[in-house]
């Protein structure tokens, strides 16, 4: 029995003017277009999988400098600008509550007290009255002005009653771009504070702000010269 001849793979194309008819395609042109099809799909295959399994790039630094730069300063109410001012919203009026607000501005001085920075200015919103530590948690948001080098803003717990840690913010001039945190040291409330900050992000700071600290006690006392803001004890422009 003779064998079967190959078969050929045909395709219908109307040519002009017939109503019907075969184009022959070779087997070769089939077999060519399969192949690049699925090279096509090879490389989609292998960059999926690469897209899936290759490691991701890794996430920029911090270019900020980390150096910590402590920096001192006295916080004084010295009874002279109606601060604080104690807004009772709370229903109980008989105490301390939740809801309180005490917005307040005292004057700054430099951790030796010989120099006069500027102000404070800010609030304080009551979270908890703590009765057994006769004192109070408040949420504190305020800044510090420091003349012309700028100012310092800060958040966090307030207690009347044990120190605490506030972060840093953020700030202007000097300080843009600084965090960190600064130490609420509560000497005499609300009348003397002493504050250490721990900034970051920022160059170093001018010598007219770095000094000795005097060591808090309920006794310090500014300068008489600083009291006096006399150019020599103050910092330029500073904010009264």
């Amino acid at each position: 029995m003779a064998a079967a001849a190959p078969s050929r793979v045909s395709v219908r194309a109307a040519a002009p003017g017939q109503t019907g008819g075969f184009a022959k395609i070779r087997p070769q042109v089939v077999v060519a277009a399969a192949a690049r099809s699925a090279g096509v799909s090879g490389r989609r295959a292998r960059s999926v999988r690469a897209s899936l399994f290759s490691p991701k790039p890794a996430a920029p630094k911090d270019a900020r400098p980390a150096k910590v730069q402590e920096m001192f300063v006295y916080e004084i109410n010295e009874r002279d600008r109606e601060s604080p001012a104690y807004l009772r919203l709370s229903a109980k009026q008989t105490e301390n509550a939740l809801g309180d607000l005490v917005p307040f501005t005292n004057k700054l001085y430099s951790g030796s007290l010989d120099k006069r920075l500027g102000i404070s200015a800010g609030i304080c919103i009551l979270i908890q009255h703590v009765p057994e530590r006769n004192g109070d948690r408040y949420e504190a948001i305020y800044s510090f002005y420091f003349g012309d080098y700028g100012h310092i803003s800060v958040q966090g717990p307030y207690l009347t009653y044990e120190e605490s840690y506030l972060a840093v913010t953020g700030g202007s001039g000097v300080f843009e771009g600084a965090y960190g945190q600064v130490k609420l040291n509560q000497i005499v409330f609300p009348f003397k504070i002493f504050y250490t900050f721990y900034l970051k992000g920022i160059p170093d700071l001018p010598r007219e702000l770095l000094c000795t600290p005097v060591p808090p006690s309920p006794t310090v006392e500014p300068t008489p010269a600083a009291k006096a803001t006399e150019p020599h004890a103050c910092l330029n422009n500073f904010t009264n």
